[in-house]
């Protein structure tokens, strides 16, 4: 990439963010202007009680913010790295079983009454165990290959969304049956600093460590053989990136139920745009899956006078857009 494009990017991975966000907190039924958005930081949150400005901004819509930023960048590098490590551009969060593993705690936490913080820690559980499942099934051969963890991660996301079909059957169709198919939906209603609490680190602290490891992704890229004739692990370096990618998933099912195509669609756009190369690729995912997320959930929230779920929007907007990078990829694949 030339030095002057790789200056420019890095500046906008990090002024788009900041551009989004502001836009996010004005907009919404009581909407701010930023001169309003900028004076309630200046005010701070011991002023909530004396203006509704500020009140909006620092009690609902400046946490969901960063959750929604969180997650969308969380899913992305998860769907980049697996994506890369699985060498399939079809790879994403639900292919080891993990978000239908976290879907189905969150959705038993709600189906025995616990508490927000009970849901997410069960959501958050059962991702690890999904995880687990699946590299127990695929070290049942000898031939633990990638294609063999791919395929255990088929069959572990095909038991849990069994069990999922088993807490909606159970559910009272009346209240918890609603509540359960909300969740699994997404979305970023209620979202508070106790969330964060729990989402940011887990989110945060392993996307900090896969970006540290970028430039070994292109490594994990060769075949075997050459990466430890470089002096790496594969086997080692690859499961170290799918616990680290699991704990990203389950952190964000936890917090704000399943959201799709987040993770599939954003590393394609930011491979057209900075290449494949994953010293810039993860930066880009970072950034793009953020603003991504965070303007999926404005418009989820301002679009009607209820609030759509998250996922129905990702699908809506992520589908043609896959379509569109697919079809410009085998357009200029042809043309060469």
């Amino acid at each position: 990439m030339p030095a002057r494009k790789k200056r420019i990017l890095n500046i906008v991975w990090i002024v788009l963010p900041a551009a989004i966000a502001l836009a996010a907190i004005c907009v919404g039924r009581y909407s701010l202007s930023p001169r309003q958005v900028l004076a309630a930081f200046f005010a701070g949150p011991s002023s909530a009680n004396k203006d509704p400005a500020v009140l909006i901004v620092y009690n609902v819509r400046l946490p969901r913010t960063i959750l929604a930023f969180f997650v969308g960048a969380g899913l992305s590098v998860a769907g980049c790295c697996f994506q890369s490590i699985f060498s399939n551009p079809l790879a994403s969060p639900d292919t080891l079983g993990v978000s239908s593993g976290a879907a189905f705690g969150a959705a038993l936490g709600i189906l025995l009454s616990l508490s927000l913080l009970g849901v997410q820690l069960f959501a958050l559980g059962f991702g690890v165990l999904a995880i687990a499942l699946t590299f127990l099934l695929s070290r049942l051969r000898q031939d633990s290959g990638v294609l063999m963890v791919v395929l255990a991660g088929v069959i572990s996301s095909a038991f849990f969304n069994a069990l999922i079909s088993a807490a909606k059957y159970l559910a009272d169709p009346l209240t918890k049956l609603p509540e359960i198919t909300y969740w699994l939906m997404g979305s970023m209603m209620g979202a508070s600093y106790n969330d964060l609490k729990l989402a940011v680190p887990l989110i945060g602290l392993p996307v900090i460590v896969l970006f540290l490891l970028r430039w070994k992704l292109n490594i994990l890229i060769l075949p075997d053989e050459e990466a430890i004739s470089l002096g790496e692990r594969p086997k080692l370096l690859r499961w170290c990136i799918i616990l680290l990618c699991t704990a990203i998933i389950a952190a964000c099912v936890s917090v704000c139920g399943q959201v799709g195509w987040v993770g599939l669609v954003i590393p394609h756009l930011a491979r057209s745009i900075v290449g494949s190369d994953h010293r810039f690729t993860l930066p880009a995912c970072i950034s793009m899956g953020g603003c991504y997320l965070l303007a999926i959930d404005t418009i989820a929230r301002s679009l009607t006078s209820g609030e759509l779920p998250l996922s129905i929007l990702t699908a809506v907007i992520g589908v043609p857009l896959f379509v569109v990078l697919f079809f410009r990829k085998e357009a200029g694949s042809l043309a060469s």
